[in-house]
């Protein structure tokens, strides 16, 4: 690896990426009285979590089913990362997280209230009434395990020996689920092959791989954080949430800085200690962060991909990108009591396929004050991999993006009839739409397993093989999603803080 010559450093930390797992990374430490510098390389904070504007809608670019905003325990993170420093959002509670529309007439809602939940799937499947009730409760266990320790890095012999101490039933419980995977779980009480295909859609719409392989740890958190904390949707939209962690950070005497793209990771002696940007420019850190995938961290930023990524590559891989649909629709024509998230699938056997899975938001329903007035916000989109958008000219890819719009507008219509009728704005961004402005290798919304794992175990924390990088996000322990990312940051920040004596 190449050699610099390395002057004192700038700061105590730069991050790469504003992210939610870089933010909360940054403003944890800067809370804590580190010098920071945030390096992002679009125009606003967030990334997959971030915003767009287009006449008079606000837009969220990724999910609008928002974890980690609750008032109680130690899971609600984004609410604990905005104190933190010293700010706030205003939410919106939910009270169905998800209405699915599945194969076979399966229609049904996961309602905020657990009891009410149980009683409409069991409904659905009378003969699996215990099995039902016994697979849930044990998501509970492990959400319960989690919801009574403080959640910080994994890295740190010593806080690993005080949440012993102080929780040494509710740690052995997480040990114990620490390599088993839902649906191993799931087919110790469920029998009927549909409600395991269930099973495997309430993992999908949030892991992007089937109960097999989703790690129970994160199953038992998102099937009760959805009943415990609930889905609360930040007044404003999503990019909010960003928005106030800068704001926060700024407050603490740290700064982000835009339009920086990092081109290279600075080494010395091996050692990760400042970075370069597209312009030129150099800055120097005690500790250098990089909140981008792992393929793009060692794959582009560093002159080789280290023995341990290699190991690691070989049991994950990328997840597919999205195709994304936003609509600007008229008010009038989705008719009352709809719910604001929807997953539809009308073949079990594509649930995983190339547009099979179609999710929808209308976030409007819980803030209207996105769209303009007498319209509504409907974001649909559906799995998409970047090689079905490569090699198409300009006129062949405007073609296959108005084709697949349509058939997306088709499939909701089937739902919703007179959709198309009220449609007012149209946008449609594919894998490569989110890979040029999140700037994430193939548009990825992070990694998923080859190959059945032993739960969370293959997952890799924060500490990198090269002494003074780390690593944060959906391409850490524990993976995908916004609560996930903020534990990532808060695991990330604590070990990072600890090496400084903070």
């Amino acid at each position: 690896m190449p050699h610099v010559s390395t002057p004192p450093p700038n700061f105590d930390v730069i991050v790469i990426g504003a992210g939610i797992g870089g933010l909360v990374t940054a403003t944890q430490l800067a809370a804590k009285g580190a010098k920071v510098l945030v390096l992002e390389s679009y125009l606003i904070p967030g990334g997959s979590a971030s915003y767009f504007e287009r006449q008079g809608y606000r837009f969220d670019v990724g999910a609008s089913m928002i974890f980690g905003f609750g008032t109680q325990g130690t899971t609600n993170l984004l609410t604990r990362a905005l104190a933190a420093v010293n700010v706030s959002l205003q939410t919106i509670p939910d009270p169905v997280q998800i209405h699915y529309h599945l194969p076979n007439g399966l229609d049904l809602k996961v309602h905020r209230d657990y009891e009410q939940f149980l009683q409409e799937l069991t409904a659905k499947f009378p003969q699996e009434r215990e099995g039902i009730r016994r697979f849930y409760d044990e998501c509970w266990q492990v959400f319960n395990c989690l919801n009574s320790m403080e959640l910080l890095s994994l890295e740190e012999p010593r806080y690993l020996m005080r949440v012993f101490f102080q929780h040494p039933l509710a740690c052995l419980g997480l040990v114990k689920y620490l390599p088993q995977n839902a649906g191993d779980i799931a087919r110790r009480y469920i029998k009927d092959p549909e409600l395991l295909k269930f099973i495997d859609i309430e993992c999908y719409c949030w892991s992007v791989v089937p109960a097999d392989m989703t790690p129970m740890i994160n199953a038992g958190m998102v099937f009760s954080d959805r009943h415990y904390g609930g889905i609360n949707y930040p007044q404003g939209g999503v990019g909010q949430i960003a928005q106030k962690l800068v704001e926060g950070l700024e407050k603490a005497g740290s700064k982000i800085q835009y339009k920086s793209r990092v081109t290279q990771i600075l080494l010395d002696k091996g050692k990760a200690v400042g970075v370069k940007l597209a312009n030129g420019k150099i800055y120097h850190g005690k500790r250098i962060v990089s909140n981008a995938t792992r393929w793009d961290t060692f794959e582009k930023l560093l002159p080789q991909i280290p023995a341990a990524e290699k190991k690691w590559q070989q049991r994950y891989q990328k997840s597919p990108s999205f195709l994304s649909l936003h609509l600007g629709v008229k008010a009038e024509n989705l008719p009352p009591g709809t719910e604001c998230h929807h997953i539809i699938l009308e073949d079990w056997s594509k649930m995983a396929a190339e547009q099979g899975t179609l999710f929808l938001s209308i976030p409007t329903l819980l803030d209207s004050s996105l769209a303009p007035k007498g319209y509504q916000i409907l974001h649909s989109f559906t799995p998409s991999w970047v090689e079905e958008w490569q090699g198409l000219s300009a006129r062949a890819y405007a073609e296959k993006k108005a084709a697949a719009a349509t058939a997306m507008i088709n499939r909701l219509e089937k739902i919703w009839p007179g959709i198309k009728d009220g449609l007012e704005h149209i946008e449609v961004g594919t894998p490569r739409t989110h890979r040029r402005f999140l700037n994430r290798q193939d548009g990825t919304y992070g990694p998923i397993p080859r190959r059945k794992l032993w739960g969370l175990l293959g997952m890799p924390f924060n500490r990198t093989s090269i002494p003074g990088l780390y690593c944060v996000g959906d391409s850490t322990f524990p993976g995908q999603g916004l609560n996930a990312v903020a534990f990532s940051g808060f695991a990330c920040a604590h070990r990072i803080a600890v090496d400084f004596g903070l």
